[in-house]
């Protein structure tokens, strides 16, 4: 029944035979076994070449940085943010997601994603005018959490480095700082918190995220709460992007944060650098390096969603289409 077995006995290729039934016959020679091995070795080198371990490849791929979504089907606990209707009216556009597994004790990491959460609001927010960054300790958070709106008289928060203080007095005082500065330094310009007081000019009600407890954690675009503040040995992030301009611009610059967290990781991690000592007074706000582990195990984003009162949902992020902005530079396991 095996024409190339009867073939190969008519012509007395005595070791070819042998090589056959040795392999099995029915087009398992000598000849059949070289060719499959051939196609062996080249299937292993597509896999390599696709794995990013070709040569050209290889330099591509390492320029990319991996980020994981986890999606909130998958999340036994997903973290979601309610929106209060007043919201509308004042600062309507919220975006959030959860960072997990972050590393911030080498060297001045924490001082560096500081500088570069600053230069983020200079940059891509335009001085906060269109958007805001919040970051917070996720393990300091009780959730489920509010966006919500309330009077200048009765907002309380504890903003960064100063006592709880309600959000007009805080406003008042700014203003009385920034007023001396610019005596003291003699020019119009001033810096820090004291820039962003007329981004709140005219409105009756001011935004605030709050937690489950009632306590404000975040009052955009003025500042975070001194309760949830990333410190050195924060693992966890939670990370907020507000906007009164539109829902496109707080995805792009989540977007962008994200990135620039994968970047300093990559950065710290090459400059292998040494633990060293932040005062914990510069953890005003903002996440920075990585676990060094990101080699292996690539950084985790949370889905977070954002819903309305009666829980129709409002935004989900990181959504399939996010993310695009970046993906030249990031590779996303989806």
């Amino acid at each position: 029944k095996d024409k190339r077995l009867e073939k190969m006995v008519n012509g007395c290729q005595t070791k070819a035979i042998l090589d056959y039934l040795r392999a099995g016959g029915r087009g398992k020679g000598k000849a059949e076994s070289t060719r499959e091995e051939a196609r062996k070795k080249k299937r292993e080198k597509q896999q390599k070449k696709d794995s990013g371990d070709g040569e050209q490849d290889e330099v591509e791929e390492a320029s990319k940085l991996l980020v994981k979504v986890l999606h909130v089907s998958e999340n036994p606990a997903p973290l979601v943010v309610k929106v209060s209707p007043g919201i509308k009216d004042v600062r309507p556009f919220i975006v959030c997601c959860v960072l997990k597994g972050v590393n911030l004790k080498p060297g001045n990491a924490l001082k560096r994603f500081l500088s570069a959460q600053t230069k983020l609001h200079e940059d891509i927010c335009e001085k906060r005018t269109v958007a805001t960054i919040a970051t917070h300790d996720l393990q300091l958070i009780k959730a489920p959490l509010m966006y919500d709106v309330q009077p200048p008289d009765t907002l309380k928060i504890t903003p960064l480095g100063r006592k709880e203080i309600k959000a007009k007095d805080l406003l008042r005082q700014l203003q009385l700082e920034a007023e001396e500065q610019r005596k003291q330094k003699k020019r119009q310009n001033v810096s820090g918190l004291h820039r962003y007081l007329q981004l709140l000019d005219g409105k009756d009600n001011y935004p605030c995220l709050v937690d489950a407890e009632g306590v404000v954690i975040s009052f955009p675009p003025i500042t975070n709460s001194e309760k949830t503040k990333i410190r050195k040995d924060t693992r966890d992030l939670f990370l907020e992007v507000t906007s009164d301009t539109s829902l496109q611009i707080c995805k792009d610059v989540m977007d962008t944060l994200i990135l620039k967290i994968a970047e300093l990781n990559r950065s710290a991690l090459e400059n292998k650098e040494d633990s060293g000592s932040d005062n914990e007074s510069d953890a005003l706000c903002g996440p920075a390096a990585l676990n060094p582990s990101q080699n292996t195990q690539p950084m985790v984003v949370e889905q977070v969603r954002v819903v309305d009162t009666d829980g129709n949902l409002k935004v989900l992020y990181p959504s399939k289409t996010d993310l695009s902005t970046v993906s030249s530079l990031l590779t996303v396991i989806r």
